[in-house]
């Protein structure tokens, strides 16, 4: 939610200047999207500081330019599309004023990315020009060979320039910096592995695995030296910090009530086995998905269950299991709400909204207060409308999802604020978790924690993004009467788009109390 006020409150409204058209903001969003790019020098993206300095003092001219297009007397769909670009030009403005990923955080650099991200485009600020090796399948042929292998060999250059770019004094930006070029380096191991019959393709990826290496052992040497807090020193975050304990407390409290009621059932035991595991979750796609039909839930196109079935998670032997795996070890189901992420991947790809401001995915990851604070809703909406009543122990899990995403955004209020380091945060996180499952000793809690500081208010989006889909849900119950079906909201929410949910609400609702400078006719 925030990253969204952030993007709003910066910006006066449009000018009243003169007539203008709907393709007249296509067209000039298609030129803001090649402005907001850094510049190439020989296939590098440039963020030096000259080149980031020009940018910020040119932003201000585009702007200005946006102002002067006018939107009030278009339909309220075409209002929102300007409303987005406003709002992913004072993202920029924000990385300027505010973040400056590319001087205080060295994670910033990572680019070579294993796994697929559930989320439109990938979570917190990283350099242009990643490497999604989880799309790739080996043995690659020529073609697709020497397209990855020049790909990599512009890794050691923008490394290279981070050394010089990277001048701030955040002490847990950098601890936490190397660590994620470490893992980039282990990737990069791993895939001259991969690449083994294609000596070129592993040249490429030596080169670039030991310029990672030797950043991050740079980046380890100058952390001591590093003394500043890394948050952004977030001043006026009351309501949220407010919103979110009350969230916290509700999940706590409702946990207590069905454990009591549940007293005299089995305990749900953690699957065991590899063979049990595979099973159980294939069934549970195909329960869930009947149940999304006989709930009259939404439109199903074919496409969903694919999408499920892709992204089953996998088993694995490790113990103690991380905390989204002990939920998924004791009933395969309760995730796949969450799961609503691929639904919405595999309508962006299979359905993009019709118009090219909303075809693709929308910068600085303004869309997380809709696709993560969904995710979390539907965990609870699709337990209300009855997927747990077979199996009220589930409804603990539900409980305990929201307790944990309640206590981590605690925590990254709090080390936003400059209150807790990191590691103090990881340790709230862990201690507000109910039954001990998100545990220090594993990647869990570190990989959110270090997420949250590189991107504020994204592990708050879950809770306070959650909240505003539920005014969403009152406001259009309260627009159709007795018209309203859970399915009808489903399908007009979906077909809108991955967009901030302020603006959903003015969109489907008419309510345009959150979003500042909006037309109200």
């Amino acid at each position: 939610m925030r990253a969204f006020l952030f993007a709003l409150a910066f910006v006066a409204a449009p000018a009243q200047s003169k007539t203008s058209s709907h393709a007249e903001l296509v067209a000039f969003f298609s030129e803001w999207r090649a402005f907001q790019r850094p510049r190439l020098e020989g296939g590098v993206p440039d963020y030096r500081p000259a080149a980031m300095e020009a940018q910020r003092r040119e932003l201000p001219a585009w702007q200005a330019r946006l102002r002067e297009i006018d939107p009030s007397g278009w339909p309220v769909p075409q209002q929102v599309d300007w409303h987005i670009v406003r709002a992913e030009m004072n993202g920029l403005d924000f990385d300027h004023r505010v973040l400056r990923p590319w001087e205080r955080n060295p994670a910033f650099y990572v680019t070579v990315y294993p796994d697929e991200s559930d989320q439109p485009a990938r979570e917190g600020p990283y350099a242009l020009g990643g490497i999604d090796i989880w799309k790739y399948s080996f043995p690659l042929d020529a073609t697709k060979a020497a397209e990855l292998a020049q790909r990599l060999a512009a890794i050691p250059q923008l490394l290279a320039q981070a050394r010089t770019n990277l001048t701030g004094d955040d002490h847990d930006l950098w601890v936490y910096g190397a660590r994620s070029l470490r893992e980039q380096a282990d990737a990069l191991s791993a895939l001259e592995g991969k690449a083994a019959a294609q000596p070129a393709l592993v040249a490429a990826a030596r080169s670039a695995r030991e310029a990672t290496a030797a950043l991050a052992q740079w980046v380890e040497e100058q952390a001591p030296s590093k003394k500043g807090p890394s948050g952004i020193g977030v001043a006026n975050y009351d309501e949220e910090v407010t919103l979110v304990t009350r969230e916290l407390a509700r999940a706590r409290a409702s946990l207590a009530i069905e454990e009591q009621k549940n007293r005299g059932l089995p305990k749900q035991e953690p699957i065991d086995s590899p063979e049990e595991w595979s099973r159980r979750h294939a069934a549970a796609i195909t329960e869930y998905m009947a149940f999304l039909r006989s709930a009259h839930v939404r439109t199903l196109p074919d496409y969903l269950e694919p999408a499920l079935r892709a992204h089953a998670p996998q088993y694995s032997a490790k113990r103690p299991l991380e905390f989204f795996a002990e939920v998924d070890a004791r009933d395969p189901e309760v995730l796949l709400t969450h799961g609503y992420h691929w639904f919405d991947l595999a309508r962006m790809e299979r359905e993009p909204h019709p118009s090219p401001i909303r075809h693709g995915p929308l910068l600085y990851n303004i869309f997380n207060n809709r696709t993560e604070g969904f995710a979390t809703a539907n965990e609870e909406l699709m337990m209300h409308t009855g997927m747990c009543d077979a199996r009220p122990r589930s409804r603990e899990l539900v409980w305990i999802l929201l307790a944990q995403r309640g206590a981590r955004a605690l925590a990254e209020l709090k080390l936003q604020a400059n209150e807790l380091t990191l590691e103090e945060a990881a340790r709230f996180a862990t201690s507000n978790t109910p039954r001990g499952w998100l545990r220090m000793g594993n990647g869990t809690v570190w990989f959110e924690q270090h997420l949250y500081l590189q991107q504020p208010a994204y592990g708050t989006s879950y809770v306070i993004g959650k909240l505003e889909i539920d005014k969403l849900i009152a406001a259009r119950a309260a627009q159709l009467g007795d018209g309203f079906t859970l399915q009808r909201f489903m399908d007009d929410f979906d077909a809108a788009g991955l967009i901030p949910v302020p603006l959903l609400r003015w969109e489907l609702a008419g309510d345009a109390s959150a979003v500042p400078g909006a037309q109200r006719r």
